[in-house]
């Protein structure tokens, strides 16, 4: 089976659909084979998006691997004055999630490449379910590129398995300079919070 994270999938299409049901949203949302989760809304996209804190009114946000879209969309749903960037490397996610945000009427959503994303543009808040399973190295790499593109006084909530190393990222993220506090732990989930330095 194709990997989740290569920009077209070879993966035969198959379109489904999920339900995210939160307390103050419920859409139904187009997925597919080849993308991440598409037979239901991840688990851990699920605990982030249950206990992260509202995002900014205002300014610039970042879904750092939008997939089909539940977290970009639910911050666009809560902050209806901000652009929402959902970033992602797979063609066919970004599809999907440009879909979902137009049958949803979330206009300030912007389905882009990871390298699309104007070099000026800096983050007052990251919302991501990051692709640990795309190695360490290359996680590393990815959350550099994106934490430092965090905004003065901007955060990032980061939900990781704790069996896929959440600890050993937050002491890494403390490490590189970036300080990090766990927020929510639930159920083989933690919640990280990382603060522009």
């Amino acid at each position: 089976m194709a990997h989740y994270f290569e920009e077209r999938p070879q993966t035969a299409s198959r379109p489904g659909a999920v339900s995210l049901v939160l307390p103050d949203l419920h859409l139904r949302l187009e997925t597919d084979r080849g993308v991440f989760s598409p037979e239901r809304i991840d688990p851990g996209t699920r605990v982030l998006l249950e206990t992260v804190p509202p995002p900014p009114a205002g300014g610039d946000l970042l879904d750092l691997g939008c997939g089909y879209g539940p977290i970009a969309l639910t911050m666009a749903s809560r902050a209806p004055g901000a652009t929402v960037w959902a970033v992602d490397v797979n063609r066919r996610s970004l599809e999907l999630c440009e879909r979902n945000a137009r049958s949803a009427g979330l206009d300030k959503v912007r389905p882009v490449h990871v390298d699309e994303v104007p070099e000026e543009v800096r983050f007052q808040a990251i919302w991501s379910n990051p692709a640990i399973r795309i190695g360490k190295a290359a996680l590393h790499e990815m959350l550099a590129r994106w934490l430092g593109r965090l905004a003065p006084g901007g955060t990032a909530h980061l939900v990781v398995q704790k069996h896929l190393g959440s600890d050993s990222l937050q002491r890494w993220l403390e490490d590189q300079g970036w300080p990090a506090s766990r927020v929510a732990s639930r159920a083989a989930y933690r919640v990280l919070r990382v603060d522009a330095p």
